[in-house]
């Protein structure tokens, strides 16, 4: 990456380079020593380094992001409208190669702070979830968590905090359409994450599609659940809103009171799950945040430990570059076929993966999808790819795993969930509040502008990688550093200290009736 104190060029070979200036730069101002700009051009923003030509490839990352649609002089503004967006790699044609991921020499002497459960897997909070069957009873639930939060709670000072599985699934629904494995696996893994301590409490209205039983037993797994903890609001034994409330209320404290019992633990680096994703990315995304994220990836890896990179869409035009560091032939397979599945299911929808990036990514100088996914691919880091999952499940390996979920924020996230992460990080350019009640999530800035501005929402400032105040190696591992803290209860993200939480929001693409 060559940088200088206007432009950032990421590969030497690349014809475009980013503005970093906050205020961009003005027309005729010179930059890279000889290269006159022809027009104003925004911050994060690139800038022709050479003449181009129609037709020409526009190469970002030494990969061609596009094709000029004009013209254009060297120091021209090249944003949306004068790239041409290329065809995706023809999943066809990918030749099956694999094996190439960096293996690093293993890291030892890491530990976290951990809560262990009985099924081997182990928590960073120690969490009362409710889960639910039906939208129908969400504001049962969210009226019964305020209400466990002020009355319960306070009883049990080694509990968390307690968690609401609303949503927007459960009736109304093609039950048994084939697509619907995807929500009902989710919401039955959902149930499992670790943080939720292997206690299950259940919420049903009972006239729903998704009946608890269909919601347990998932082919290949069941959770056994005792009938009391299973609470259907339409039961005749329910006389009135207060019946069910008590009823809720009372499992809910035997519940608590168990989960009480568990104490953090020492644990090794190795037991943690962490998740990463990207929200409303910039064209810095891909050069000081991610690259970043990538670093920690790694020493997580090295550690022994689980991560998932997702968001589909924001992988298929780098897919080329995926497949080389799948660790063996089913890997590679795996990938490929991922990227099959969604390519039909956007094409169902008469969509294709034009309709991203949004129009905050554009506006932060991202011109397309496939500039987008280079730069978010990088926080997968350089290990091997060692297993591939469809939407909602749960790994059976450890190390960098591709979660298959769409590219949405909230959609993401839940589907990271219900695969068992316990911690997430989430890089941003353009700015989010968001955050999970389930996990901890750390936000990194990928810009300063940003960081200064929400000094109070943002984590860590990887602005600082475009500044030269700092490199990619150090702040991975000041965010490695960060995760176990997080991990471990020793520090809050903002996102924690201020309570900001989405709803879930789980991936359906069966047919709604």
């Amino acid at each position: 990456m060559k940088t200088s104190l206007s432009l950032i060029q990421v590969d030497e070979r690349d014809n475009v380079a980013i503005v970093t200036n906050v205020d961009g730069l003005p027309s005729g101002t010179i930059v890279n020593g000889h290269i006159e700009l022809q027009e104003d051009v925004p911050m994060g923003h690139k800038v022709a380094l050479t003449d181009l030509k129609q037709g020409d490839p526009i190469r970002r990352y030494n990969q061609v992001i596009g094709y000029a649609v004009s013209d254009l002089a060297a120091g021209s503004w090249i944003h949306q409208f004068r790239v041409q967006l290329p065809t995706a790699p023809a999943l066809d044609e990918l030749p099956l190669d694999y094996g190439h991921g960096e293996i690093q020499p293993p890291l030892t002497g890491y530990y976290f702070d951990g809560y262990r459960n009985a099924d081997g897997s182990v928590g960073t909070q120690n969490l009362l979830a409710v889960t639910t069957t039906v939208h129908c009873v969400a504001g049962v639930v969210d009226y019964v968590v305020s209400k466990i939060e002020q009355e319960l709670l306070p009883k049990y000072p080694n509990v968390d905090g307690v968690v609401g599985l609303n949503h927007l699934y459960g009736c109304g629904v093609a039950i048994n359409a084939p697509a619907a494995v995807v929500p009902i696996r989710t919401l039955h893994n959902l149930s499992k994450n670790p943080n939720f301590g292997n206690e299950v409490l259940v919420v049903g209205l009972g006239c729903e599609k998704l009946q608890p039983e269909r919601l347990l037993e998932i082919p290949g797994d069941t959770l056994n659940v005792p009938e009391q903890q299973i609470i259907m609001l339409q039961d005749e034994r329910h006389q009135g809103f207060e019946s069910m409330v008590d009823d809720i209320m009372q499992q809910a404290d035997t519940l608590l009171a168990r989960l009480n019992q568990r104490q953090r633990q020492r644990c090794p680096a190795s037991e943690l799950v962490i998740g990463v994703q990207c929200g409303g990315s910039d064209a810095f995304s891909g050069v000081t945040a991610n690259p970043a994220v990538g670093y920690a990836a790694d020493l997580l890896v090295r550690c022994g430990a689980t991560v998932m990179f997702s968001e589909v869409t924001e992988v298929r035009d780098a897919i080329h570059l995926l497949v080389p560091r799948a660790a063996d032939a089913q890997v590679a397979t795996d990938l490929i076929e991922q990227m099959r599945w969604y390519d039909t299911y956007l094409e169902q929808g008469q969509t294709d993966r034009s309709a991203n990036p949004s129009p905050g990514n554009k506006k932060g100088g991202l011109a397309n999808v496939v500039e987008k996914a280079l730069g978010s691919i990088a926080k997968s880091g350089r290990s091997p790819i060692v297993e591939v999952l469809a939407a909602g499940e749960r790994p059976t390996r450890k190390g960098l795993i591709f979660a298959a979920t769409p590219a949405s924020d909230f959609v993401c996230g839940t589907q990271q969930l219900a695969s068992g992460i316990t911690l997430q990080v989430f890089t941003t350019g353009r700015g989010t509040p968001y955050g999970l009640k389930a996990i901890p999530v750390i936000k990194l800035a990928t810009n300063s502008a940003l960081a200064d501005r929400w000094p109070d929402l943002i984590d860590i400032n990887a602005g600082v990688i475009a500044e030269g105040k700092s490199s990619i190696e150090q702040l991975g591992q000041e965010l490695f550093e960060m995760i176990l803290a997080v991990a471990s209860g020793r520090h809050q993200t903002w996102a924690q200290r201020w309570g900001l939480y989405n709803q879930l929001s789980v991936f359906n693409p069966a047919p709604v009736t």
